[in-house]
């Protein structure tokens, strides 16, 4: 379980909730995007860019809808803006 995970997580073997699946994604998009800027012409993998960015914009607007203190929380713990 990687630190943004542990950070976010409802409990030790969380990883449907959410909050958890956002920490998850946030991870592989900072490692998709190291990756694109090293290999711009990597169609294959920009398009994964954008289907987890998408994704996690989701479950952002959920949260936000649903727990808005949960939704907080977590743009304070992974630095994202919004």
């Amino acid at each position: 379980m990687n630190k943004k995970l542990k950070e976010v997580a409802l409990h030790e073997k969380d990883t449907g909730s959410s909050e958890a699946q956002i920490a998850f994604l946030t991870d592989k998009i900072e490692n998709l995007s190291a990756h694109m800027k090293k290999f711009k012409k990597d169609k294959h993998s920009s398009v994964g860019l954008l289907k987890a960015v998408n994704r996690r914009k989701k479950l952002l607007d959920y949260l936000k809808k649903n727990k808005s203190d949960a939704y907080k929380n977590i743009l304070t713990k992974l630095n994202l803006r919004k």
